[in-house]
């Protein structure tokens, strides 16, 4: 029996499943528009987004969505983005990505306010 656990700790620890290094890296992103923008700036900001998994190939999954809340909290902001990262170096290099950065400067002209909030997955 000692020696099945020992087997098993040595494969944890040889394959990254200790409780040091925890969980996926979780980037989500709040956007609130400028009063101003059209539905057709919103709607390419969407696919702009949408593409950058594609072309950053740190990025292990992503979803989004518009706000359908009913609790009146949301302070304007309408589009969550959620992007996973396996490691934390990998969030580090997609922010200064020149993809990255381009969808930025896209973004800024339409942007009245952003949330940005990285967490571990636990």
């Amino acid at each position: 029996m000692r020696v099945l656990i020992l087997s098993l700790l040595v494969v944890m620890i040889s394959t990254g499943c200790n409780s040091t290094q925890g969980g996926a890296y979780r980037h989500v992103v709040l956007f609130k528009f400028k009063a101003d923008a059209s539905e057709e700036q919103v709607r390419q900001i969407e696919n702009d987004f949408s593409a950058l998994k594609d072309k950053i190939d740190l990025v292990q999954d992503y979803e989004w969505g518009t706000n359908i809340s009913p609790e009146g909290l949301d302070n304007g902001y309408t589009h969550c983005f959620f992007v996973t990262f396996k490691h934390k170096a990998d969030l580090e290099a997609y922010l200064p990505h020149p993809e990255h950065k381009a969808f930025i400067d896209k973004l800024l002209p339409i942007l009245d306010e952003a949330t940005v909030i990285d967490y571990i997955a636990k």
